[in-house]
C-alpha cells in the first residue's frame, strides 16, 4: 500500500516522503536523454520517451522503467523536480541539425544496431558510465559495447582470450597512460594489428571532466601514496563513500564540451578502430 494514502487527520501517521510534503518543486520538460533518478525506487536513467502520464527511463546497462508523472517524483542534479511533458516545438527538424551529446549529428528514428564482435574495453565502471553518457547514441547506432576491466594488470591474457580478428577488433582505454608509467609498460606488450591501446594522460577519469562543469576552480592535489579519489573528496569537503562524489561528478557532464580534450580524441579513436572495415 502506497504511503501517499495516509495524511494528517485520516486516523493515521503521515508517512508520506518528506520530499512530497514540501513546497512545489520546479517543472522541468522531461526532454530526450534528460538524466533524472525516481525518487521512490532509486532508479536512475535518460529519459527516453513521455506521454500524458508517464515517462519511460533507460539506465547504463540498457534497461527500461516507466514511471507516472507525480509532482516531485524525480531528483535532478540531487534536487526534487516535478517532470511534465515536453511542449511541441513548431517546424521541428527545421534549422541546424539536432546533435549527440558527442557532437556528432543525430539520426532521427535511429535503432541500436545489432552489436558488432569487435568490443571497447576501458579500465573502471566510472570510465564506462562517462564514455557512455556522452557517446552512447553513436555507440549504439554503430553497434560498439563497451566493457570495463576493473584494472589492466591483466591486458595481456585478457586480450588472448578474447581473439582479435579483422572482423573483432579490440580497443582499449587506458587511465594515466604517460611515458614510463607501468600503464604505458603494460600497453607496449600488446602487438596485434587487430588491437588498439590508447589512453589519456589523467591519473584518474574523474579528471577528465572540466573542472568547470563541477564548479571548482582545479582538481585538487593530492600528496603521492594516497588514493586520489578520496584525497579529492576530502580536500573539496565531499561526503563519501566516492562512488556517490562520482554521482555527483557525472550529472554535471552534459555533453564533450564538459570533457577535457585529452579524453575526446583517444575515445573517437577508438570507435573509429573498432567500427572500421567492420560489418553488424
Amino acid at each position: 500500500m502506497r504511503s501517499r494514502q495516509y495524511g494528517p487527520g485520516l486516523g493515521g501517521p503521515d508517512l508520506t516522503p518528506p520530499w512530497k510534503r514540501s513546497a512545489p518543486a520546479p517543472e522541468v520538460p522531461a526532454e530526450p536523454d534528460l538524466v533524472v533518478e525516481e525518487v521512490t525506487t532509486g532508479f536512475c536513467g535518460a529519459v527516453i520517451a513521455c506521454d500524458k502520464a508517464t515517462v519511460t527511463l533507460e539506465d547504463r546497462f540498457g534497461a527500461h522503467r516507466v514511471f507516472p508523472l507525480e509532482p516531485r517524483g524525480f531528483l535532478l542534479e540531487g534536487r526534487p523536480v516535478t517532470l511534465v511533458r515536453p511542449r511541441a516545438t513548431p517546424h521541428a527538424g527545421r534549422g541546424r541539425p539536432a546533435r549527440t551529446a558527442s557532437g556528432s549529428i543525430a539520426v532521427p528514428g535511429a535503432r541500436a544496431r545489432v552489436a558488432r564482435a569487435g568490443r571497447i574495453y576501458v579500465e573502471g565502471r566510472h570510465d564506462a558510465e562517462l564514455v557512455e553518457k556522452v557517446w552512447g547514441d553513436d555507440l549504439r547506432v554503430d553497434g560498439v559495447v563497451v566493457e570495463y576491466l576493473e584494472g589492466i594488470d591483466d591486458l595481456p591474457a585478457v586480450v588472448a582470450e578474447f581473439g582479435p580478428s579483422a572482423d573483432a577488433r579490440l580497443g582499449v582505454l587506458v587511465d594515466h597512460l604517460v611515458p614510463g608509467s607501468k600503464e604505458s609498460r603494460i600497453a607496449a606488450a600488446i602487438d596485434d594489428p587487430h588491437v588498439l591501446v590508447v589512453g589519456h594522460p589523467f591519473i584518474d577519469i574523474w579528471a577528465a571532466v572540466k573542472p568547470s562543469a563541477v564548479g571548482i576552480d582545479a582538481w585538487p592535489d593530492v600528496p603521492r601514496g594516497q588514493d586520489w579519489k578520496t584525497g579529492v573528496c576530502r580536500a573539496l569537503g565531499w561526503p563519501g563513500p566516492t562512488g556517490a562524489a562520482w554521482q555527483r561528478i557525472l550529472a554535471r557532464v552534459r555533453d564533450y564540451r564538459d570533457l577535457d580534450p585529452g579524453l575526446l580524441g583517444p575515445v573517437e579513436h577508438l570507435i573509429d578502430h573498432v567500427t572500421v572495415g567492420t560489418s553488424a
